[in-house]
């Protein structure tokens, strides 16, 4: 795993799946994170580019010297449904001449508790058909992750079914409060870092932290 993360996050992209159906399912917690991200971020026009919405907001961050300053950013929802994510998300870097670096996505995660946020850098896919689409489609692992919790499938309920399960009512606070943690950690990943959101986020001594 990498150790450093030299580069400026220059985009954002939050998994899930298109359509009111799937809107509070636990697969697209990256949906409501980049929801909540764009909303404090000014994100007032999305325009459909290369299979996704996007919206072009402006971000607090340090320059190359470390100085503050305001830059772009892109983020990103892929619209071709969550297994074949990678497919829009490597045209977006492409069009924008964004390197595997400079992203930084979220995306929902069984191997944590529900509503736990943490961040990563770089790694494999575990698992996740999103992530794996990705990394086909870049070539790369080497982006970084804000997960999501949702925890594991109760009983012998199966993954897809588990992901796919619209929230219950006593649910959906829990699934709105982890969306405003997840883009709180992508707000610090933009204005300090990912390595620094990574260990104030994660904590020292958590599971996962590293």
């Amino acid at each position: 795993m990498p150790t450093s993360q030299p580069k400026t996050i220059r985009m954002v992209a939050g998994l899930g799946n298109p359509g009111e159906e799937y809107a509070n399912t636990r697969h697209n917690a990256g949906f409501r994170a980049i929801d909540e991200l764009g909303r404090r971020l000014g994100a007032g026009y999305w325009k459909s580019q290369c299979g996704a919405e996007v919206a072009a907001v402006r971000a607090r961050g340090l320059d190359e010297e470390g100085h503050p300053c305001v830059r772009e950013v892109v983020l990103a929802k892929p619209q071709s449904y969550m297994n074949t994510s990678g497919g829009p998300i490597s045209k977006l870097c492409a069009e924008y001449g964004v390197a595997p670096e400079e992203l930084l996505v979220i995306h929902d995660e069984l191997d944590l508790d529900p509503g736990d946020v943490r961040v990563k850098v770089g790694g494999g896919h575990a698992g996740h058909n999103g992530l794996k689409s990705i990394i086909n489609k870049l070539g790369s692992r080497d982006f970084s992750r804000i997960r999501v919790g949702i925890g594991m499938p109760p009983g012998r309920m199966q993954v897809v079914d588990w992901v796919l399960k619209e929230y219950r009512p006593k649910e959906l606070e829990e699934g709105a409060q982890a969306a405003v943690d997840a883009a709180d950690a992508a707000e610090l990943a933009l204005e300090r870092g990912v390595i620094f959101a990574r260990d104030h986020v994660n904590g020292a001594g958590k599971p996962g932290a590293r």
